[in-house]
């Protein structure tokens, strides 16, 4: 059989690719390929959860649509199939006077952005949440919580109910394009596709040198390591709290975030990772740390983020340091009330010459397209990514 479209990849953007594709071809042959057992078992179902506001992204940028339309798109399909999700709305909070002038540029850029910011002064901060602390906040109230693997499973439904094919357990080998078709190979047969769509997350880099990509950019992982909040602490806060981003730094901070299921998470820090796909205390892969090694653009990120990676290092071996970036805005918190929960890899796209990409990388040939780096809000954006991928590949195939 040959297939319209395969998609390699059973993350959330790849499921909302294949999706989109169902809608707008109807009848197309779909193939859905996933190397591992479960749907979304990678980014998508270690993360947050949280619907993004997209507060952060520049004004007018792909990152700052793609959220804003996401997130309600995000919303709306919960709606219609019956997900849980709650829209709690996020606190960011100041406790220097630099923070609090850093808040100025995040009110302008919400206003800019088409998103409703409320400005708080210390007292009516410790009014709405009283176990922070903090001289300003901005208050997001569009921001809410669910559980991504369930947005999976219900897509994966959907494409099946529309036709599609998705395989689970089976690892790409090989692609080779031939003229009009794609074969993609597998340990156990070969698939024919006229198009193929890359969504590979951690592996992203490995799958476009499979297809004979020409690549100037290496995945490198940064484990986010999270605690999770003793049983009787749940209550602590109401909404999702944040510190101020510092913008000299890569990632956002350690923040409060409650969880779908009712309790509540604290983290996540950002160390580099001994393995893409290692999950437990020690996970460590050789090939996945000799990737990087060897590449030159790895070690010119370390020279540039030097301070900041040994800070979230110390923090990552000694507990303590952990829960004083907590007690900065939630002072209540002790050693005991930081609970071990599940940690996160984030597939970090880093170019030659050291330059973390912040945003979406796709390289697209003929007859492929692959998303090479997906960064957060990946999640919040998936559908509109999933519908401009769609479109991507819409144009030329529509005269194929």
């Amino acid at each position: 059989m040959i297939y319209d479209y395969c998609v390699v990849g059973g993350g959330i953007v790849g499921l909302a690719t294949a999706m989109a594709l169902t809608k707008a071809r109807p009848g197309a042959a779909i193939l859905v390929i996933e190397k591992e057992r479960t749907l979304g078992a990678h980014q998508t179902g270690h993360n947050s959860g949280v619907i993004h506001s997209g507060i952060y992204y520049a004004p007018g940028s792909l990152k700052a649509d793609l959220c804003r339309r996401g997130a309600q798109a995000i919303k709306d399909f919960c709606t219609e199939h019956g997900i849980p999700f709650e829209v709690c709305g996020k606190l960011l909070v100041a406790t220097t006077p630099l923070e609090s002038r850093r808040l100025e540029a995040l009110v302008e850029r919400a206003t800019r952005n088409g998103i409703k910011a409320e400005r708080l002064d210390g007292e009516e901060l410790r009014r709405r949440e009283p176990n922070i602390i903090g001289i300003a906040g901005l208050f997001l109230e569009s921001t809410g919580i669910v559980d991504y693997k369930c947005i999976c499973n219900r897509m994966g439904e959907l494409i099946l109910e529309a036709g599609g094919t998705i395989t689970l357990g089976t690892e790409v080998t090989a692609i080779r394009q031939t003229g009009a078709e794609v074969l993609v190979e597998t340990a156990e047969r070969t698939w024919t596709s006229r198009w193929l769509v890359a969504c590979a997350g951690l592996q992203s880099d490995r799958m476009a040198r499979l297809a004979g990509l020409n690549i100037q950019h290496k995945i490198v992982p940064f484990r986010g390591e999270y605690y999770q909040l003793s049983a009787i602490k749940s209550g602590i806060v109401k909404h999702l709290i944040y510190p101020v981003p510092n913008p000299e730094l890569p990632f956002l901070g350690i923040h409060l975030t409650r969880m779908i299921d009712g309790s509540v998470t604290v983290g996540p820090n950002a160390v580099l990772g001994f393995s893409r796909e290692g999950y437990g205390s020690f996970g460590f892969n050789l090939r996945d740390v000799i990737d990087y090694v060897g590449f030159p653009g790895f070690w010119k990120t370390v020279r540039s983020n030097l301070r900041s990676g040994l800070t979230e290092t110390k923090n990552s071996l000694w507990k303590s340091g952990y829960l004083e970036e907590c007690r900065k805005y939630c002072p209540s918190l002790t050693l005991k009330d930081l609970r071990p929960f599940r940690p996160g890899i984030r597939a970090q796209a880093v170019m030659q010459d050291g330059t973390l990409v912040h945003d979406f990388l796709v390289l697209q040939t003929d007859r492929m397209l692959h998303v090479c780096n997906a960064p957060s809000p990946a999640a919040t954006s998936a559908i509109p990514i999933g519908e401009m991928i769609a479109d991507k590949l819409l144009g030329p195939s529509a005269n194929a």
